[in-house]
């Protein structure tokens, strides 16, 4: 039998199985609420055509019923962790406002799962279906406490982060104010030049007044008014130099 007639025939007896639901909930609505018994046997004919839609990929040919199309989605998912289906042990019924819940219990090779088939108030309408894998206490645990791990090392990775931006703040502060501390100071040359020229003038007052005198004698002035003597330099070159 080829892939598509496989498809065709699961639709068809998930299509049979919802008809069938509802054919028991019009007759029970009448005379009374579904029976346990009914219950289990329309959850667990439920539950393996659900595990056949999605074994054979027709999950998508249910994309109009937000209900069956939900319910195959969340049993797909749930089977990574329950492994093979093996079968149903038991279900039970409950009732409320809204209609009724079935619970089926469902077997599986590495995790059981309750599967939740919630019915409307007329008992005709399948409305939801829910997946919920059975995990140990370990499990459990060992979850909570990865979750708690992940959560908290992403917040001391955050608190780490900023803590090394304001350090890269307080590093870049540091190094402007050692650039600014290396950079030379401006020059105070004439200053100095000036006060040494005035020390110069003030030590040697006499040896100024002599040589305005000769520099007067030598231009034929009759006085050294118009002359003014700045400074006075030592000169380094051998009198030979200068001869």
């Amino acid at each position: 039998m080829c892939v598509s007639m496989k498809k065709l025939l699961v639709i068809l007896g998930m299509i049979t199985c919802m008809a069938t639901l509802a054919a028991c909930g019009q007759e029970e609505s009448v005379n009374g609420p579904i029976s346990p018994e009914q219950a289990l046997q329309d959850g667990t004919t439920i539950v393996e055509q659900m595990n056949a839609v999605v074994v054979n990929g027709a999950t998508e040919q249910f994309a109009s019923d937000p209900a069956t199309y939900n319910g195959c989605l969340g049993w797909e998912s749930a089977l990574k962790d329950i492994g093979t289906y093996e079968g149903v042990d038991g279900a039970a019924i409950a009732y409320n406002d809204e209609g009724a819940v079935i619970t089926v219990n469902v077997l599986g090779s590495s995790h059981n799962a309750e599967v939740e088939l919630t019915i409307d108030n007329t008992y005709t309408r399948l409305t939801g279906i829910t997946t919920n894998v059975k995990y140990s206490m370990g499990e459990i645990l060992f979850k909570a406490l990865m979750n708690t791990l992940i959560g908290m090392g992403t917040v001391f990775a955050v608190l780490i982060l900023i803590s090394l931006i304001i350090s890269c703040f307080t590093l870049i502060s540091k190094f402007e104010s050692k650039q600014k501390k290396e950079e030379p100071a401006p020059a105070a040359a004439p200053v100095v030049q000036q006060i040494e020229t005035r020390e110069e003038l003030s030590d040697d007052t006499e040896l100024v007044a002599v040589i305005a005198a000769a520099i007067a004698a030598y231009e034929g002035a009759a006085s050294t008014d118009g002359f003014v003597v700045r400074s006075i330099r030592k000169s380094n070159k051998s009198k030979w130099q200068n001869a």
